[in-house]
């Protein structure tokens, strides 16, 4: 008679090789079932979907059809949407120029003029064309070249090209003011965020502010922020009413962050851009008579914004395979936002988040996937009411593939457990979209898990262990 161990040896030697015998979409199915019934699990609605990336042919669905919030793996969506509809190569364009005339003694008298085109990365760090102080030299220079001395009328942005509407329909109150809640404009600036440096000083004392990064005198704080205990993190909120410049500081830093920053959002772009401008004349010695001003500042005196009748400058944006390369690396809401109000401004339609979403959805209907399976309010998924069905998100991943454009995508997605893809993640929220190979089989995926309890670590952790079956 067998003993006890030469039976064990043999029932693990079976699972084994039935466990390598078994199908792609069988280990799939254990991994999934598995997934769906673990506790954090047991009020979430999850589904997978995984295609052939090359043909698109289903290699494994559970719940495909089922509306969820995508966090950002929506910016999968939008980027590929943009690579479609607007190019590779496309740019924006940034205008200064002036009204008025320039007198014999170098006066202008009329008004500077920055015409926003819808450039996200106007100031931006991260592109050397884009850098906040090669930005204002290029200004600086065209200036100087124009002969103006001395300015008689005000500094101007000028950010109508996207309409007044800066958030989008669905964002949460809690995320107004932060930088990732930062709204969109026609003239962006520094990415629409600002850093305020901080002082923690021991557990449940007020955090003290230090300095802001640009200086802001024109805005003020409410600080309620308070000192959290070693390893609670960064839990500082920046709330900031629509049309205000008093920020909200609340929440906790933890006493051991050695960052000491957090960022908010701009109160308006177009302002602080023509302001970075005025305090650079005016340390150059090139005078400013008049005020600095934007479209909202105008709006407010029920003022016009005065149009540029010559031009001194363009500047071109980086192309949009750079733009998107950076919107899914660090998941940039904004960049998502603009481009969504783009989709609009190059449809001729009104320059509305709503409008791009039109255009967004109309694009994909006219390929299969119709409105309610991207039934969106945003283009980044910072919005809790998207619903997006994982099969219309995987079968978007698989058109891209045979697209000339597709190394650019494929080089913005992120590495993540040794896969390449997006996440996503907000309240209760999980989300992984992306590509993987295996065994010479290109494969494209979208995971979602919306509504689960307990930590994200852990849940996380089982969405890589269905993954995982993928490599």
């Amino acid at each position: 008679m067998p003993d006890k161990r030469s039976i064990l040896f043999l029932a693990l030697f079976f699972l084994t090789v039935n466990a390598r015998s078994q199908s792609l979409d069988q280990k799939l199915q254990t991994a999934f079932t598995l997934l769906e019934q673990d506790a954090q699990c047991k009020y979430a609605s999850v589904s997978l979907t995984v295609l052939d990336a090359k043909t698109g042919e289903t290699v494994f669905t559970a719940h495909p059809n089922m509306g969820l919030a995508t966090a950002s793996t929506l910016k999968t969506i939008t980027a590929i949407t943009a690579f479609n509809l607007l190019g590779k190569d496309f740019q924006y364009q940034t205008t200064l120029g002036y009204n008025g005339i320039i007198s014999a003694d170098g006066t202008l008298k009329g008004n500077l003029i920055i015409k926003g085109g819808g450039d996200p990365t106007l100031g931006s760090w991260r592109y050397e064309s884009s850098k906040e102080n090669t930005v204002l030299k290029i200004w600086v220079e065209a200036i100087r070249k124009a002969g103006i001395k001395k300015i008689e009328g005000r500094i101007i942005g000028d950010d109508t090209v996207f309409g007044n509407q800066k958030i989008p329909d669905g964002w949460n109150w809690q995320v107004l003011g932060n930088y990732y809640g930062a709204g969109t404009s026609g003239l962006c600036w520094r990415e629409n965020q600002f850093d305020i440096k901080l002082q923690q000083s021991g557990t449940g004392n007020k955090v003290k502010l230090i300095k802001t990064i640009p200086v802001m005198p024109y805005v003020q704080f409410n600080n309620e922020l308070l000192t959290g205990a070693a390893g609670s993190g960064d839990q500082a909120y920046a709330f900031l009413p629509v049309k205000n410049s008093m920020f909200f500081l609340s929440g906790t830093y933890a006493e051991d962050l050695s960052k000491r920053s957090i960022s908010a959002a701009l109160p308006d772009p177009a302002f602080d851009a023509a302001y970075r401008l005025t305090d650079t004349l005016n340390r150059l010695g090139i005078v400013l008579e008049g005020t600095t001003a934007s479209t909202e500042t105008l709006l407010s005196v029920q003022e016009q914004t005065p149009q540029a009748t010559q031009i001194l400058v363009n500047i071109a944006s980086p192309k949009l395979s750079g733009i998107i390369f950076w919107m899914n690396k660090k998941s940039i809401n904004l960049y998502a936002e603009q481009l969504l109000k783009t989709f609009a401004w190059k449809a001729g339609k009104s320059v509305t988040t709503d409008n791009g979403v039109q255009v967004l959805q109309g694009f994909w209907k006219a390929k299969g996937i119709g409105p309610n399976a991207l039934n969106i309010f945003d283009g980044s998924g910072l919005s809790p009411g998207d619903r997006v069905t994982t099969s219309a998100l995987a079968t978007i991943l698989s058109s891209a593939k045979k697209e000339t454009w597709f190394s650019d995508f494929l080089k913005s997605l992120p590495v993540i457990n040794d896969m390449t893809m997006k996440s996503g993640s907000i309240s209760n929220v999980q989300a992984y979209a992306g590509y993987q190979t295996k065994n010479g089989r290109e494969l494209c995926f979208s995971i979602i898990v919306n509504n689960y309890n307990g930590s994200s670590l852990g849940i996380k952790t089982k969405m890589f262990r269905v993954l995982d079956e993928l490599k």
